[in-house]
Formats: structure tokens, C-alpha cells, sequence
């Protein structure tokens, strides 16, 4: 599971996806060519910059539509924040052990896809591990907890225990004092879905949202589809290829997005709920699919559970193309993958 904090350093973190517009330099976000009925926007959100690009016949609708979009994916983020004191999640973490809270429908479908992600993957997906408090990978004031906190605090970790989900009530509740809820690893792909569909409702038909590494598209850009460059986890300076996509989610995950060094061993934000410690499996996990059902939550579980279990979780799951770098650096590419690759 991700923890992360989101202090305005994240964004300057690596990323191991890039939506690229246009493959002008490469490696970085390339800006598009003024072409008419193009509109790039960009916002610090979710403790990373989200960017916004648009293209419609309509130039005139273009700045609304992107307000529009900020806006909902602003709401939700601020909603869904562990950090943010006023949020409903704060609000659920700090009643654990006292009562439930009710939840608004949108954070409401989030829990619903926590708990299927964690049930899917036996728990290898599990947003309690927000208990482990201590850890900071923040590079200007890392934090790095002693065996006895992880210890302490690895007792509260246990989702399907712990959390209780009343649909009917439209409740959450945290049954143990301390325990506490993080998002990170589920949340981001709903808002930025939450954000197209308030394109749609102002007409778009031709968008891009990239949130750090974690892109929806729907349409073309300039008559053709998007153009996705995947980094490479072994040279994250580097692309590993790109993909054209019409439709879908691209979500990545990788072991050096933000990492602290200790006695010469990288630490990185995305614990396993079972130890309380940084993964030590794969890499790096880059998921593509049409579906967010599918995609969501799945390159956290794949990072703890290990290449080979998600070899065997990307084969045996419709609809859902996949590239694992593993810890011995070797590169695995679902027949999907590759096809998108030209490696067929």
C-alpha cells in the first residue's frame, strides 16, 4: 500500500508514466504545438500536479470545462485527504473505535472498490495500512520509524477486519482506536474519472488527464489517438516505449517515485501491510485497461505480492494488459503489453 504525504515536494517526484502529447523531447511532458482548439491546463492536487489537455472545435468551451474538472477532482481530493483535517476520511480515522461516520456516495464507491481490491488480492491491498503512521518519505524531512512502532502500529492493519462498510446506513467505521485509513493507492483514478466526466458533461469528446503517473484518456489529440510513454523502472530517466490509446486508464507504480536511503538500502512509500515495511518485490508495475474496476488498486497489490503472483493475477484477468520490472531488473510483458509494444 502507498504512503505518501503531499507535501509540494512530491511534485517534483519521478514518474513512471508520462502522458505525452506529442513525443517532441521524449522525456518529459511535451508541450502541444498551438493548434486550434487545443486547451493545457495544469493544478497541484493530490500531492502531485495533475495536467488537463483538451481539444474541441469550440475553443470558447475549453477554459470552462477544465474549471469544471479542477473543481470535481478538487472536491473529491479534498473529501478523500488523510492529511486534510476537515475531510471526511480524517473524520472516519478519528472516530475509529468510537463510531461510525457517514460518507458521501463518491467516497462511499472508493471504500466499496478498497474492499474488492483487498479481497482480491487476499490482502495484499489493504488502505489500513494507514496506521503506520511513523514513516515519511518526504526527501527534506524523511521520517524513518523503529522495529517497536512498526511493531505497535502493524497490529492495527487488517482491513477486513477492521473496517465496516454499511451501505444501507452509508456508514464507515474504523472498529479500533489508532486505526487509520489511506487512500493513496485506491482513490486517485476515481477522481481523475470523476474530472472527465465533467468534460463529458460540458461536451468534450477529445481529453487527457495525467496525475502523476496515473493518466485517463477518451478521444484523439490532433486526429490521432494519445500517445503514453511508459518510464522504464530500471532507468526511470528513461522510456521504456509509448502507447496510442483512444480509451482507458494507464496506472504505474514503481519503487523509486519517493524513496529515503538507509545504510545503502532504498525505502520507498508503498508498504507491505503484512510486515509494515517498503516492498521488496517488483520494481515497477505499469497496468492498462478500459475498465477502472479492473485497473484500480491492483499495481499496489502487485508490488506486495510479488511478480510471480502477478504474472499469475494479470493472466488470469480480462481486459488488462501489464509490464512488471522485477527486483532482478528483468522485464515481463502480458501478450497484451506487448502487442501495444510492437513486441508481439
Amino acid at each position: 500500500m502507498r504512503s505518501h504525504r503531499p507535501d509540494l515536494m512530491q511534485h517534483r517526484r519521478r514518474r513512471l508514466v508520462l502522458a505525452l502529447p506529442l513525443m517532441a523531447c521524449g522525456l518529459v511532458v511535451a508541450p502541444v504545438q498551438a493548434k486550434a482548439g487545443v486547451h493545457q491546463s495544469s493544478q497541484a492536487l493530490m500531492g502531485t500536479r495533475v495536467d488537463l489537455t483538451l481539444q474541441d472545435d469550440d475553443t470558447s468551451a475549453l477554459p470552462a470545462a477544465a474549471r469544471a474538472a479542477f473543481a470535481e477532482m478538487t472536491r473529491l481530493a479534498d473529501m478523500m485527504s488523510r492529511y486534510r483535517s476537515t475531510s471526511v476520511l480524517s473524520a472516519i480515522n478519528l472516530m475509529a473505535g468510537l463510531r461510525p461516520v457517514p460518507v458521501p456516495p463518491e467516497l462511499m464507491r472508493v471504500l466499496l472498490m478498497a474492499r474488492q481490491a483487498a479481497q482480491a488480492s487476499g490482502g495484499q491491498f489493504d488502505t489500513t495500512v494507514g496506521s503506520l503512521r511513523d514513516w515519511n518519505f518526504d526527501s527534506s524531512h524523511p521520517s524513518i520509524p523503529s522495529a517497536r512502532q512498526i511493531a505497535a502500529q502493524l497490529s492495527l492493519v487488517d482491513q477486513e477486519k477492521g473496517l465496516v462498510i454499511d451501505e444501507r446506513a452509508g456508514t464507515a467505521y474504523l472498529l479500533k482506536r489508532g486505526m487509520r485509513l489511506d487512500l493513496g493507492g485506491i482513490a486517485k483514478l476515481p477522481i481523475l474519472q470523476a474530472g472527465m466526466r465533467q468534460l463529458q458533461r460540458h461536451g468534450m469528446a477529445n481529453a487527457m488527464i495525467n496525475g502523476g503517473g496515473d493518466v485517463m484518456v477518451m478521444g484523439q489529440l490532433n486526429g490521432r489517438a494519445w500517445r503514453v510513454g511508459l518510464r522504464d523502472p530500471r532507468h526511470p530517466e528513461k522510456l521504456l516505449s509509448v502507447v496510442s490509446l483512444n480509451q482507458g486508464f494507464v496506472a504505474a507504480s514503481g519503487d523509486y517515485e519517493r524513496f529515503v536511503m538507509q545504510q545503502g538500502k532504498r525505502l520507498h512509500h508503498i508498504l507491505d501491510p503484512r510486515t509494515g515495511y517498503p516492498t521488496q518485490g517488483p520494481h515497477g508495475v505499469t497496468l492498462i485497461s478500459n475498465q477502472l474496476e479492473v485497473i484500480n488498486g491492483l499495481g499496489t497489490a502487485i508490488m506486495v505480492a510479488g511478480a510471480e503472483a502477478g504474472r499469475a493475477r494479470v493472466a488470469r484477468t480480462p481486459g488488462l494488459d501489464a509490464l512488471i520490472v522485477d527486483a532482478d531488473n528483468s522485464l515481463w510483458l502480458s501478450p497484451g503489453m506487448a502487442s501495444r509494444l510492437g513486441r508481439g
